[in-house]
C-alpha cells in the first residue's frame, strides 16, 4: 500500500497514538494543535510535521497541506470543533477519508447527521468491556457472501476453561482463526488450551455457530 499524507487534528492521548501508528507504518503525517505543550504526548522517535495554532483557520489548514490531504483524522476532546473541522474537509477540501472522534455519547446521533465516519471510544469502550464480562456470548462480527459464512467472535466462558481450541472447531464444524489473551492476539495451535476470557474469533456457517452457541450455554 502506497504512503498517504495525513492530517491529524489534535494532539491528545488519541491523536498521538494515531499519528505514531500511521508514521511508522510510512505515512506523512501533519499533527495540528492549538497549544505546543500538547506535542509532548507524541513518541519521542516520530517524525511527521507538528502544527501550532487555530485548527479551524484556513491558513493552519493550508500550511498542513490539506489540498493535498489523502486523509484527516479530527480527535480533539471536543465534538463540535471535530464536527466542524471534518465538515470543512470534506466539503470545502475534498478530503476522501475522514474520521472523527466522538467523545460524548450524547453527540453521536448529531454527529452522524453530517455524514461522517464517527468513531465513540466512549460507546466503543463500554460495549467491549460489557462483551468481555459476559463470557460464553458470541458476536457476529463478519457475513462473507450472502450469509453462508459468518466470523464471530467468542469469549470463552468458565465452562470452556482448559479445553483444547480444537473442540471449539469440532462443535463449531469450522475454523478458529485468532486468540487473544490478556490483550495479545496470536493464531492458536489445535492442542492449545482455552482459558476463561480469552476472545477467539471462528469462522463457521451460521448452523455451526448456533451449534456452538448451545453448547457454551449449556
Amino acid at each position: 500500500m502506497s504512503s498517504m499524507n495525513v492530517i491529524i487534528v489534535g494532539s491528545g492521548r488519541l491523536g498521538s497514538e494515531l499519528a505514531y501508528r500511521l508514521f511508522l507504518r510510512g505515512d506523512h503525517v501533519t499533527v495540528l494543535d492549538r497549544t505546543a505543550t500538547a506535542f509532548n504526548s507524541l513518541a519521542p522517535d516520530f517524525r511527521g510535521r507538528t502544527l501550532e495554532g487555530d485548527v479551524l483557520s484556513a491558513a493552519l489548514l493550508h500550511r498542513a497541506g490539506i489540498e493535498k490531504a489523502d486523509a484527516l483524522a479530527a480527535v480533539t476532546s471536543s465534538d463540535s470543533l471535530n464536527a466542524v473541522v471534518g465538515r470543512v474537509a470534506v466539503t470545502v477540501y475534498g478530503v476522501r477519508h475522514v474520521v472523527i472522534r466522538n467523545y460524548d455519547p450524547r453527540w453521536r446521533p448529531l454527529l452522524e447527521a453530517f455524514g461522517l465516519q464517527v468513531v465513540s471510544s466512549s460507546t466503543w469502550g463500554a460495549q467491549r468491556i460489557e462483551e468481555m464480562l459476559t463470557p460464553g456470548v458470541i458476536q457476529p462480527l463478519l457475513s462473507a457472501g450472502n450469509g453462508e459464512v459468518e466470523i464471530c467472535e467468542l469469549v470463552v466462558p468458565e465452562s470452556w476453561h482448559g479445553r483444547p481450541v480444537q473442540d471449539l472447531a469440532t462443535v463449531s464444524s469450522g475454523v478458529v482463526a485468532a486468540l487473544t489473551r490478556a490483550g495479545f492476539g496470536q493464531i492458536p495451535a489445535l492442542d492449545t488450551l482455552l482459558e476463561t476470557g480469552d476472545v477467539v474469533h471462528i469462522s463457521a456457517t451460521p448452523l455451526g455457530l448456533a451449534a456452538l452457541r448451545q453448547s457454551v450455554s449449556g
